[in-house]
């Protein structure tokens, strides 16, 4: 059969949903066109008590509107039909926040305006305030295979909190890592619907989505199958900083993991699913840098841990090595670390050191926000890179490295001495949603 074009689509359909012997069916369509079905699986969940019954619903009826995000991008069409029960005005605002801002860099990059298209239709009445529904006191923590989620693992560990590690797809580096970890393991099933690869094989558009929302919805339907009460992201603050503005619109690759989204989802949550489910990052309060600090003191995970994005691809060839040393999450991990790592630690880590070759240079460039702007990455902002760049020139063992001597003597003279201090970066925040019986964990990993 062959797929009509969904980019000459007038509207995108959010069908129905179910959840049938522990997997979820979320269906879609462009006008009155095939069905687009994706498939989530909750390994041997639980039989669900009839008090979460109606919590669930909530939750998996979040999840069928958030993932939809997938599907109507290869279109992006100006009518938005939620079929079954109409929505309440502020989950409404919610998903036109998460469509709008979430779909900023695939807007930015396809030359589209999506201010006039995204707006869900709503007309039900304000649903009654989510119970409580006695959830356990367990916590599930998301692993990513990088270093963030790595770090968060071990303040729980040494807090004695009971928490179990998740993942969602098929991916053997971060099961290694989840591993690793020596925690009860989750992991969770995402199956795409088939056609959408043919739509982008097409020339649909295609381009960056708010996966850790995507994510962060499976996760609050599993917190409630599974009777957990937390769920615990590692994103730290520098995620909420914008990549770039663009006619007058911000846009941040990172914004589904930014406090703005983290502040809305939870109280989504707490208002309408689950009044005892706590959805926060545990990282907020620190910058990367200090998230590559606390992570230095920690060695158990070197040889399984990676950040390089080319290990996460859906589909496509995937590097040999865990780092492929040229994409700037390789760079900015690097980077971050080698202030706190001892230099041999690093280099074995990455197997070569990146800051001594000088083809790397625009790479780094952009990461210092040196003549181009911050990569399109979950990366740190130019301040933390550029502080790191400075505390190394002034080390011996890194600064005749190509790229830190030539830092030294062509771009720090052209900063400010306030830009490159680390003592400031270092520091956390108070602005955070962490509860008050994991604030300490903060201070005893800093």
């Amino acid at each position: 059969m062959t797929l009509p074009d969904p980019r000459q689509a007038k509207s995108f359909r959010f069908v129905r949903f179910a959840c049938t012997r522990g997997e979820a069916q979320l269906v879609y369509a462009f006008d009155d066109g095939p069905e687009l079905v994706e498939r989530i699986g909750f390994p041997d969940a639980p039989a669900l008590p009839a008090a979460r019954k109606a919590a669930f619903d909530a939750a998996l009826r979040l999840l069928h509107l958030i993932a939809g995000v997938s599907y109507y991008k290869a279109g992006a069409p100006g009518e938005l039909i939620v079929e079954g029960a109409p929505l309440d005005a502020a989950t409404a605002r919610l998903l036109d926040q998460v469509y709008l801002h979430g779909l900023a860099e695939f807007a930015y990059r396809n030359r589209l305006d999506l201010r006039g298209r995204i707006r869900f239709p709503h007309g039900g009445g304000a649903p009654a305030a989510a119970p409580a529904l006695g959830l356990g006191r367990r916590t599930l923590v998301p692993i990513g295979g990088g270093k963030d989620s790595l770090v968060s693992v071990e303040m729980l560990r040494r807090l004695g909190e009971p928490a179990t590690a998740v993942w969602v797809g098929e991916s053997a580096l971060i099961a290694a890592c989840a591993q690793r970890t020596r925690w009860p393991l989750l992991n969770l099933k995402r199956t795409l619907a088939p056609e959408l690869f043919e739509y982008n094989r097409l020339g649909a558009y295609n381009g960056h989505i708010p996966v850790t929302a995507i994510n962060s919805a499976i996760l609050i339907c599993a917190a409630i199958a599974y009777g957990f009460d937390a769920i615990a992201f590692s994103n730290e603050r520098s995620a909420s900083a914008a990549t770039l503005e663009y006619d007058g619109h911000k846009v941040n690759h990172q914004w589904s993991k930014s406090l703005e989204f983290e502040r809305a989802l939870r109280e989504h949550a707490k208002a309408h699913i689950a009044a005892d489910l706590d959805y926060f990052s545990l990282l907020r309060p620190w910058s990367e840098l200090a998230v590559a600090r606390a992570f230095a003191n920690e060695a158990r995970y070197d040889d399984v841990f990676s950040s390089c994005n080319r290990n996460f691809r859906i589909r496509g060839e995937r590097p040999a090595d865990r780092w492929c040393g040229q994409c700037p999450k390789c760079h900015f991990v690097f980077l971050a670390l080698a202030p706190f790592v001892a230099k041999p630690r690093l280099l074995a880590i990455f197997g070569r050191n990146l800051l001594d070759d000088v083809a790397l240079a625009p790479g780094f460039d952009a990461l210092l926000e040196y003549r181009d702007h911050k990569p399109f990455e979950c990366v740190g902002e130019g301040r933390e890179s550029r502080a790191a760049m400075q505390a190394l020139s002034l080390r011996p063992e890194w600064r005749e490295d190509a790229l830190v001597a030539r830092f030294a003597e062509e771009i720090a003279p052209q900063l400010g001495a306030g830009e490159l201090g680390l003592a400031p970066l270092l520091a956390p925040s108070a602005e955070h949603f962490l509860p008050l019986r994991l604030q300490r964990a903060l201070h005893e990993a800093g």
